[in-house]
C-alpha cells in the first residue's frame, strides 16, 4: 500500500460501492474520461462477482479540479444513481478537520501531534478535549488549541453536551487517544461524525479495564492493539487496523503495558492516516481498506 499524505493539488478520490454487477468499472472509468482526468489509481475488490457487494477507489487529477466538481458530481449522480451504487468525492488538497480527545495517557495524542507537525497525516487539528489538564502545555506547544470538559460522576450528559458543542460544524471525524470515558449513544449521535478509538488490545480479547494485568494473569504469548470506528456497542465498531507484539514469561505487566503502548501508537496513526485519505470503506461491521 502507497500512501501520499501530503496535499493533492488537483486531485479528486472517488469512492463507489454497491451491489456487484457488470460494468461498473467501465461506467467509472468513462466518466472520469468524460471530464478530462486522469486516473492515477485504481483499487477495487468483490466480495463476490454474482451477486456480492462490489468497493472501488479510484484517485484521479484534473485541472481546475475546484471548478469542475458540480459537474463531475451530477454526473455521478446521473451515472451511478440507476445501477444502485452509493458514492463519494473528495478533492485531496483540503484536509479532514480531525479532533483529538484524550484523558491522562499521552502516548497516542503525543504520536498524532508529532505525525501532524511532520506532515504524515492529511489532516488539520482544530482542537484537542481532555477531561483532565495534564497534557495541555504539551498539547499548546504544539499550536493546536486546548479544551478542558471534566466528566465527573455517574452523569456525563452536561460534559457531552459541551463537548459536541464544542465540535458541531467544526470537524470532520474525531479521535479517541485513549479518552477514558463510555460515551452515551446520545453523544454518538450528536456529534454526527465517525469517531476512531484505539483499544488497548487485541480485540475481541481482553475487553474492559486492566488488559494487560488480565494478559499477565493469562501468560499471553501476544499482546496488540485495535483500531475501530466507535458505534453504539461498546469495542464492538467495525476494526480498521490492528497490530501484535510478541511477550515471554519473564514480562512484567509494566513490561507488556510499554510494549503495548507503541503498538497502540502505530495502530492509531495508520488508521488516522487510511480514514483522512478515504482509503476505509465501512461495511456492516466490518472494513474495506484499500
Amino acid at each position: 500500500m502507497v500512501v501520499h499524505t501530503g496535499p493533492q493539488r488537483d486531485q479528486a478520490c472517488l469512492i463507489v460501492h454497491g451491489p456487484d454487477r457488470p460494468g461498473i468499472v467501465a461506467a467509472v472509468a468513462a466518466l472520469v474520461t468524460r471530464h478530462e482526468g486522469n486516473i492515477v489509481s485504481l483499487d477495487q475488490y468483490s466480495t463476490d462477482p454474482t451477486g456480492g457487494d462490489f468497493f472501488q477507489r479510484v484517485v484521479f487529477g484534473r485541472r481546475d479540479l475546484a471548478v469542475a466538481m458540480p459537474d463531475i458530481q451530477a454526473d455521478l449522480a446521473q451515472t451511478l444513481g440507476p445501477m444502485g451504487m452509493e458514492w463519494s468525492v473528495t478533492d485531496r488538497s483540503v484536509p479532514k478537520r480531525m479532533a483529538i480527545m484524550v484523558s491522562t495517557s499521552d502516548h497516542c495524542l503525543l504520536e498524532l501531534l508529532w505525525r501532524h507537525r511532520r506532515g504524515e497525516l492529511p489532516v488539520t487539528i482544530p482542537m484537542v478535549i481532555s477531561n483532565h489538564t495534564n497534557t495541555a502545555e504539551d498539547v499548546r506547544s504544539f499550536g493546536v488549541p486546548f479544551f478542558h470538559v471534566p466528566s465527573a460522576g455517574a452523569d456525563k450528559s452536561t460534559a457531552e453536551a459541551e463537548i459536541v458543542k464544542l465540535l458541531a460544524g467544526n470537524v470532520d471525524f474525531v479521535v479517541l487517544a485513549r479518552y477514558m470515558q463510555i460515551l452515551s449513544p446520545d453523544f454518538l449521535d450528536g456529534v454526527g461524525v465517525p469517531l476512531i478509538n484505539i483499544h488497548h488490545s487485541f480485540l475481541p480479547a481482553f475487553i474492559g479495564a486492566a488488559p494487560y494485568r488480565k494478559a499477565k494473569e493469562r501468560g499471553v504469548k501476544l499482546i496488540g492493539a485495535t483500531a475501530h470506528y466507535v458505534t453504539k456497542d461498546l469495542d464492538e465498531g467495525p476494526i480498521i487496523e490492528q497490530d501484535v507484539a510478541r511477550a515471554t514469561h519473564a514480562h512484567s505487566a509494566a513490561d507488556l503495558q510499554a510494549r503495548g503502548a507503541y503498538v497502540e501508537r502505530a495502530v492509531l496513526s495508520r488508521a488516522v492516516e487510511w480514514h483522512a485519505s478515504d482509503r476505509v470503506i465501512r461495511h456492516g461491521n466490518q472494513t474495506i481498506v484499500f
